[in-house]
């Protein structure tokens, strides 16, 4: 129980890191240096690192491709639930862990489409010739909230540990690529990789914390 309440404290921490964080991005300074003259915060420090990576549009589009890979995951992981439910002839027979993991992806996809909403910063580069919401990074988002969970996931259904043991080098060998590839390719600022990864730290421990809650 002490562990669990720990691990709640550590996803509130993360989570009112990225609200501060959010809210510096449009505080601090903000300047002009987008396309179209639109603004972003931290501005010197994006600037620069824009200026050192550059833009590289055919490693948008691969991470953009490969963004069906977790989605694929939440798809399998909704079509396990509903076997479950099936089966078991009962929304309350289905796996905890599975319907905790149903209520994550909706607050994720909540997030995502609040963002959109309500823009915080745009892309720094035009995107079909429009200006698109950059913050959080969306794609970082979606990789950090899905794969994680579903290595903790698999872990929980694999029995063998050598298959575990690769399984957790792809899927973090595959984040890896995908976080710093969107990174590298020039359509996010530097501050949106790090609020979607502030973001997705906190609601996966979020998810962790809830899923220990579960007696067996």
């Amino acid at each position: 129980m002490k562990k669990t309440k720990k691990n709640f404290g550590i996803a509130a921490i993360l989570l009112g890191a990225f609200v501060v964080w959010t809210a510096a991005v449009q505080l601090v300074d903000v300047q002009p240096i987008g396309p179209q003259g639109s603004t972003v915060g931290f501005a010197t420090v994006n600037s620069w690192v824009h200026n050192l990576t550059g833009v590289h549009m055919s490693l948008y589009t691969v991470t953009d491709w490969l963004g069906l890979v977790p989605i694929a995951f939440t798809i399998g992981f909704a079509l396990l639930g509903l076997i479950q439910w099936v089966k078991r002839k009962h929304l309350r027979q289905v796996d905890f862990s599975i319907l905790v993991l149903g209520g994550f992806y909706l607050l994720v996809m909540a997030a995502y489409v609040l963002f959109e909403v309500f823009v915080i910063n745009y892309r720094p580069v035009l995107i079909n010739g429009c200006l698109e919401a950059s913050y959080p990074s969306s794609t970082t988002m979606l990789v950090l909230c899905v794969m994680p969970t579903t290595l903790m996931q698999l872990n929980a259904r694999i029995k063998s540990q050598t298959l575990k043991r690769w399984v957790g080098f792809g899927i973090t060998a595959f984040i890896l690529f995908m976080v710093i590839g969107r990174l590298l390719s020039g359509v996010h600022w530097f501050t949106d990789i790090i609020g979607g990864a502030l973001f997705s730290a906190g609601f996966v421990m979020l998810y962790h914390s809830i899923t220990s809650l579960e007696i067996k």
